[in-house]
């Protein structure tokens, strides 16, 4: 088995392979028309971040039988084209979640001392004791926002340095943080009480600007701040003002919103910032483990082995492919709604497969609805593959059953979705490549779930949607359909109603849609 490695990796991963029989040819720095031109002599390929495996290298892999993402996004892999072509894509989730807690707690640790200002004065010949007094982190408290992998991990340093740590994840049972005395608040709060606050969540269009003017003004006097996460969670500008009118005492930075920054960027200017050029993740031991993981599932196709971190379906049939991925993107469309209308901590997941989907390999159908209720959370960093694991991380549980007959369908899909101590039920089904949802709880509804949806609840009286649609109108948002959907056949009680508009409306239009008489509650969901 022939393997080009187009992007650097470990030695190490490299020496595995060899030695297990492959053989393997580093060809770092080629261009897209090279790659195209020798990748067709190859039976697997790995790559890191910059090298785009789009439809027309997969095209030109004949004999192609893996991608290797050696780290965890596939963003610039075209996973479906790999797909039809029966070729596995592997990532390494995981591999660099300590490297990246290590790192937030080294900035936090530099921004309290002022090491890296200390370490460039005493080189300069200086010696300025008093100029670069610090603060201790023991007894102080830390707000670590996002409980996720590297999120937990950075918990459990803080802990280790005796500080109190409260976390706010609204996707995050109570039980998981309580693992290692966590105690989980919203975000006010945690701003308002925390000395430190480190951030460790995905750059998604809800986090993007997290934490803002509006947010520094909630924060203590004199607070940290460390973004090991994702440029633009927080906001440079805001953060620049809050450092230089003293609400902020140091900040940690190794992401910024555009990479490398501006050379004029303000908060590079600052003393009591340290910054590091996104380096998180870059050790030894995190470059040795992703490039190990994807070795090894590389060795273990060879040998007919099965992979462990496939993030693709390669072992379905073409033409049960075919009729699964209508089924999977149902799945997904499902999951997001319940992820959106619920919010909070999922305790649990019950799947029901029935008719002819029954006899099909439904493990994947749980894993695309488990990939939608964690998108709206994890943004690009889940997949099929980390679904489940993040499932079990979670403590959500899940359950899968099925049914051999359908009644009024050749199959349909069915999901109860339970968090908070409310449940929401969907069902749907396929028609060939068209996949609809047809309830929502106990409102009949029928309607592909592609675009922007509001969904609301609402008291079935006159005027009701009419003040509806002048809201949106006022705000230049065009309905483009729309389905309301009754718990029976008699007027009166709540309906359920769907708005597909051609814009997504902003928070602000949706609070004064629910100060709207008759109006219960209303989200929005891109699907």
């Amino acid at each position: 088995m022939r393997v080009l490695v187009a992007e650097p990796i470990s030695d190490e991963a490299i020496e595995y392979m060899r030695k297990s029989g492959l053989q393997v040819d580093v060809k770092v720095g080629m261009s897209r028309e090279e790659l195209i031109q020798i990748v067709g002599d190859y039976e697997a390929l790995i790559v890191r971040s910059q090298t785009k495996v789009d439809a027309d290298v997969i095209n030109a892999a004949k004999k192609l039988k893996i991608i290797g993402r050696a780290g965890v996004g596939v963003d610039n892999i075209d996973i479906s084209t790999a797909t039809q072509h029966g070729i596995v894509v592997v990532n390494a989730p995981g591999g660099n979640t300590i490297s990246t807690a290590e790192h937030a707690i080294a900035l936090m640790l530099a921004a309290a001392r002022k090491i890296p200002q200390a370490d460039r004065s005493v080189k300069e010949g200086k010696w300025e004791r008093k100029k670069f007094m610090g603060i201790e982190l023991r007894g102080k408290t830390a707000g670590v926002i996002g409980l996720g992998r590297v999120g937990f991990e950075v918990a459990k340093r803080c802990k280790a340095l005796e500080m109190n740590v409260v976390a706010f994840d609204p996707y995050v049972s109570k039980e998981r943080a309580e693992q290692i005395g966590v105690r989980l608040t919203d975000l006010d709060t945690l701003l308002s009480i925390s000395d430190v606050i480190t951030i460790h969540v995905p750059r998604t269009k809800e986090t993007i600007g997290l934490i803002g003017r509006e947010q520094f003004e909630k924060m203590k006097d004199g607070v940290i701040v460390i973004n090991a996460a994702r440029g633009g969670i927080v906001d440079e500008n805001a953060l620049y003002e809050a450092i230089a009118n003293g609400k902020v005492f140091a900040a940690g930075i190794d992401v910024y919103e555009r990479e490398p920054p501006d050379p004029d960027n303000p908060l590079l200017k600052l003393e009591n910032v340290v910054t590091t050029p996104h380096i998180a993740a870059s050790t030894r031991e995190a470059q040795l483990n992703v490039g190990m993981i994807i070795a090894e599932d590389v060795v273990n196709l060879s040998k007919g082995l099965p992979v462990r971190n496939a993030v693709n379906l390669p072992s379905i049939e073409p033409a049960e492919f075919e009729y699964m991925m209508p089924f999977l993107t149902l799945a997904e469309k499902m999951g997001k709604i319940a992820s959106t209308r619920l919010g909070g901590a999922i305790k649990k997941v019950k799947v029901t497969c029935s008719g002819k989907l029954a006899g099909k390999n439904t493990e994947f159908v749980t894993r695309a609805l488990l990939k939608g209720l964690f998108d709206p959370i994890l943004g690009s960093e889940i997949n099929l593959v980390s679904a489940k694991p993040i499932a079990v991380e979670r403590g959500i549980t899940v359950e899968e059953s099925k049914v051999e007959s359908a009644e009024h369908y050749e199959s349909l899909l069915e999901v109860v979705v339970e968090s908070n101590g409310r449940e929401m039920y969907l069902a749907g089904t396929c028609f060939g490549s068209e996949y609809r949802i047809l309830k929502i709880d106990v409102y009949n509804v029928n309607f592909v779930p592609r675009g922007h949806y509001v969904i609301s609840l609402h008291e079935d009286k006159p005027g009701v949607i009419g003040r509806v649609g002048t809201l949106f109108g006022k705000n230049n948002i065009n309905i483009a359909g729309m389905i309301v959907g009754r718990s029976g056949d008699k007027p009166g009680g709540i309906q359920l109603m769907l708005l597909l508009v051609d814009d997504p409306p902003n928070e602000e239009v949706l609070n004064e849609m629910v100060k709207l008489d008759g109006i219960i509650d209303a989200t929005y969901v891109e699907l």
